[in-house]
């Protein structure tokens, strides 16, 4: 294993884990999504287990039929600045919206998270997928696909220029002299864009690890393009190892238009995994929690993915429905595979409605299997990481146990945190504050 290339790894939250009604299931804490004793307890263990960080995902609007975890979930920045009092290396990645927010109020929010927990926030930039998000914003209509991309672009822009508002020894803080800081390492950022205007400077000084690490979590060309620009990371989800790679080379190979390396781009791997003693005992641990899903559930949990289109109208055991363009200006990258997938494997609506509510996991076997698998996908260039979902409730703290130990043995991963922020955790240098005189 090349000593120039180290395996990442981070977890997600998802409540109960393994599917939408995983909170069924016997070892589930149903309200996980809620419930900050269950929260605290996975970072805990992820920290224990060396984790570069944890990763909480975020939706801006919910119906009836939007999955249990959605309908009753902490907000990110709320849970994170919690987690950063009683974590101490973990990193505290969280998801806003760049559609329905302000980029001065995120610029600060971050900020602080970084500053409370020493350097180890993380910001998930999205553009919101669902359609319904413009009705709880006061909006007439939610932006188009390209639009929010644009958006989003110089969003990142303004976000990036009040993170550099003070370099990071503006305050001397003097008592004698009297002097609180050096006027002249503060810069007002003056922003005129299409989309904003923003004057600045930032009201919090230049955070521990010079910035936020900022992760992008959209897959289509122009969420690459968004990614190659602005992102450190990229939480992203392929069925297969040579789609998988055929990604990574896409991403990588648009880094030098931005005079960026590819070590500068970590693109992180969304998978499942369950850990079992023997084939037998896995089969049987993704048997029950799939088996807590009805079809109707499934039914809504496929039409979140296009714009909350019903399903239940169509026969179940035919032919996956021709929806035409639906899903385009929400989840696009995940709908154009369903629909692709359906197609080409010749799936009833029943088939592709089940395997979306509770897919296999892409990993699972035992300890050994699992690592293996992982292994091969990180060596063969396919990914520079992973995000960790649990297929079943339990299965976290299986793999923090005996799958982690596995990877380290093979020097695959690390034994202890090379440092105290998350920039040091993912092998990224400091950002230059762009204002600052070389």
């Amino acid at each position: 294993m090349s000593e120039q290339r180290q395996l990442r790894i981070g977890t997600i939250l998802h409540g109960a884990s393994g599917n939408m009604s995983a909170w069924r299931h016997p070892a589930a804490m149903a309200d996980a999504s809620i419930n900050f004793e269950f929260v605290k307890q996975t970072a805990l263990k992820a920290e224990e287990g060396k984790l570069d960080f944890i990763f909480v995902a975020d939706g801006l609007y919910i119906n009836e039929k939007s999955i249990p975890h959605f309908l009753n979930r902490f907000e990110p920045l709320t849970v994170l600045s919690t987690l950063a009092a009683v974590t101490s290396r973990l990193g505290l990645v969280g998801t806003l919206s760049t559609s329905y927010s302000e980029p001065f109020t995120t610029a600060r929010q971050f900020a602080s998270l970084d500053h409370l927990s020493g350097g180890r926030a993380g910001w998930n930039v999205v553009t919101s997928p669902l359609e319904g998000s413009a009705k709880n914003f006061s909006r007439a209509q939610h932006p188009d696909h390209a639009l929010r991309y644009r958006i989003a672009d110089e969003y990142l822009q303004v976000v990036k220029g009040l993170w550099d508002s003070w370099e990071q020894d503006a305050f001397i803080r003097n008592k004698e002299s009297g002097q609180f800081f050096d006027k002249n390492k503060l810069h007002t950022l003056n922003h005129h864009g299409d989309f904003f205007k923003v004057a600045g400077p930032l009201n919090i000084a230049r955070t521990p690890q010079g910035r936020p690490i900022i992760f992008q979590a959209g897959a289509s060309d122009d969420g690459k393009k968004l990614a190659a620009s602005h992102a450190d990371a990229i939480f992203t989800h392929q069925e297969s190892l040579a789609e998988a790679q055929a990604f990574y080379r896409d991403v990588k190979s648009q880094l030098a238009a931005h005079g960026r390396r590819e070590s500068e781009l970590h693109i992180f791997q969304g998978v499942s995994v369950i850990v079992g003693d023997s084939a037998d005992d896995v089969e049987q641990q993704y048997q029950t929690t799939a088996a807590l899903v009805s079809i109707e559930d499934a039914l809504n949990y496929l039409g979140r993915y296009f714009e909350h289109h019903d399903f239940a109208q169509y026969p179940l055991d035919e032919a996956f429905p021709d929806i035409g363009d639906l899903g385009q200006n929400s989840f696009r990258s995940t709908t154009d595979e369903i629909k692709r997938n359906a197609r080409e494997r010749g799936l009833t609506l029943r088939q592709v409605a089940l395997e979306a509510a509770s897919p296999r996991p892409r990993f699972a076997g035992t300890a050994e299997e699992v690592a293996d698998g992982l292994q091969q996908w990180f060596e063969q260039r396919a990914t520079d990481g992973f995000i960790i979902q649990g297929g079943t409730p339990d299965t976290f703290p299986r793999f923090v146990d005996q799958v982690v130990p596995i990877l380290q043995q093979r020097g695959l991963f690390r034994r202890e945190y090379p440092g105290t922020t998350l920039r040091e955790s993912l092998g990224l240098a400091e950002p230059v504050n762009q204002f600052q005189k070389q």
